[in-house]
């Protein structure tokens, strides 16, 4: 069942809620957080409201209203006992047609769904790639539609996520998750500067990784090139895709390839699901 608080109120989810000329409609002027949910608590939520900040903030946004944004977390996650993901979205509010925006309150939506988190991911490179210079480059926007085409294309060759490559060759992120690959003995991730979402399941395996003597790290700037994923299909180095519902998830498909659950890969996933169950809020 799927619960919705928009504006202050519990709507059904074919009921209006929206402005047709909001901004987040409009010209997708607006921000996001997606967090699991956990026996009824939202994983991790101090982290990701303030990414939603630095994301509102990137976009030139007002600063939020966090207290209200509170408010409709706790609503809906009392509506929807069989919650396993929550998402809140903050758009500009009613705007013009066009990209220029006028003053006014900001919106505010929380949604929460079940969900089902699956044990391992199957990718396939994407043939497009993310712009690390981009102006909206790591932050959460409501502005999908490159996500999309993309997820898609992945969907249609087998897979259930797409991973970029960024404009200077370099291994970047997925549609919906962070990267790490399990190589020459160390669990490595690409560094933010190629461009992809500073990830809150990302940041959590780093440290929680680091704490557990797990040999998990940040890539340097070039260390790891798209080609790289050669590697990983020639069954020479394996792959995780982490994000705040697929949780740290070996990669067993790539492109066609089948590929092993590595053991540094097993045991950062055991490591992940055991911790988020004892620090809901880390």
């Amino acid at each position: 069942m799927t619960v919705i608080w928009a504006e202050g109120r519990m709507v059904a989810p074919g009921d209006p809620a929206l402005s047709a000329v909001d901004h987040g409609i409009t010209v997708g002027d607006g921000v996001f957080e997606t967090c699991a949910v956990l026996d009824g608590q939202a994983f991790a939520l101090t982290r990701h409201l303030a990414r939603l900040e630095r994301s509102a903030a990137g976009m030139g946004m007002a600063p939020l209203d966090l207290r209200t944004v509170r408010d409709g977390v706790d609503a809906v996650l009392v509506g929807a006992p069989d919650a396993g993901r929550l998402r809140i979205t903050v758009t500009d509010g009613i705007g013009p047609l066009g990209s220029g925006r006028s003053e006014g309150p900001q919106t505010v939506v929380v949604a929460a769904t079940p969900a089902v988190v699956l044990p391992t991911g199957r990718a396939a490179r994407s043939p497009w790639t993310r712009n690390e210079n981009s102006a909206v480059a790591g932050l959460k926007t409501t502005s999908y539609a490159e996500n999309v085409v993309a997820l898609n294309d992945a969907i249609t060759k087998g897979a259930d996520e797409s991973v970029f490559a960024n404009t200077r060759g370099d291994l970047c992120e997925g549609t919906g998750s962070n990267v790490f690959l399990e190589i020459d003995g160390e669990l490595v991730t690409p560094p933010l500067s190629v461009g992809c979402l500073a990830g809150i399941t990302r940041e959590l395996l780093l440290e929680w990784g680091a704490e557990a003597g797990l040999p998990v790290r940040e890539a340097k700037d070039g260390e790891l090139p798209f080609s790289v994923l050669d590697r990983v299909a020639a069954g020479e180095a394996r792959m995780l895709l982490t994000g705040s519902v697929r949780n740290v998830q070996p990669t067993v498909w790539l492109d066609g390839a089948d590929l092993e659950i590595g053991e540094l890969s097993a045991a950062a996933r055991d490591l992940f699901e055991r911790n988020m169950r004892e620090r809901i809020d880390p």
